[in-house]
């Protein structure tokens, strides 16, 4: 299940611009940020460890990056919190080139999110998983970079992929950009993330190597990935910081879900 196109290059160079707000998204972007100390030059991702689902998820109270579980927020939870959809995009998506176009993109007060499949991005900083030699379709960018400037690290750094901006959906007016705050949940399992890339303007559902590892879907950038049971939940107007720290991740996207889950 690819959906990465040449149409996601023109995304990306398109998104490299600075980012006008709607007045709409100033206000949501006025709220507070959970911050933590920002990583030192050439610092990378906290590597994301397989096998520690569930139980032991923390370790001395710091969750451990990647791990799908490290939060207080249950994935029913966020489920019940976005059954009811009010549609924001100007039409839908395909989750696929030969998909219908039946995905719409949904919000509540505190957030955006959708229902979709998940396929694989493996773009940015060259790793033994994703490469040239293993994704045929790999870009050495990804949309937003480090704070130190370097490419994301799709391998172990979990981050979600947001179509273009367009007509039929603009992001950015709804306080979503890079290092904005996800829930993405598969099955009985939570892992938050960060907005990483940008895809095609007309497809959706698409995360990083890392992500889908953590939930326990195949990661291959080939052959892995999920069917129509993802579902991705951007926090407006939040951000990790920096965009690499997965424990700032975890720590904002934990208190947000839990707003989320109490205002449902």
């Amino acid at each position: 299940m690819r959906k990465k196109q040449t149409a996601l290059v023109v995304a990306r160079a398109a998104l490299l611009v600075p980012i006008c707000y709607t007045a709409a998204a100033h206000q949501a972007l006025s709220e507070p940020d959970v911050k933590l100390p920002t990583a030192a030059a050439g610092a990378t991702a906290e590597p994301v460890r397989a096998g520690t689902v569930g139980a032991g998820a923390m370790s001395g109270g710091t969750p451990r990056a990647g791990t799908a579980g490290a939060g207080t927020v249950r994935a029913a939870d966020l489920l019940a919190a976005t059954r009811s959809c009010t549609q924001v995009s100007d039409g839908m998506y395909r989750t696929d080139d030969d998909a219908r176009q039946d995905v719409p993109v949904c919000a509540t007060h505190d957030a955006v999110f959708w229902k979709a499949d998940m396929d694989i991005d493996c773009d940015g900083r060259e790793g033994k998983a994703c490469n040239p030699r293993t994704d045929p379709l790999f870009q050495p960018t990804t949309a937003y970079q480090q704070s130190d400037g370097r490419q994301l690290d799709a391998e172990n750094l979990p981050y979600v992929v947001v179509p273009g901006a367009s007509h039929r959906w603009n992001h950015t007016e709804h306080g979503v950009t890079g290092g904005t705050v996800a829930a993405v949940v598969h099955r009985d399992k939570v892992q938050y993330a960060v907005v990483g890339d940008t895809g095609p303007t007309d497809l959706i559902g698409e995360a990083s190597y890392a992500t889908a590892r953590a939930l326990g879907i195949n990661p291959d950038p080939r052959k892995g990935g999920a069917g129509p049971d993802v579902t991705y939940i951007l926090f407006k107007g939040s951000k990790a910081q920096p965009i690499e720290s997965h424990r700032a991740a975890v720590a904002r996207g934990d208190e947000l879900a839990r707003r989320l889950v109490a205002r449902n």
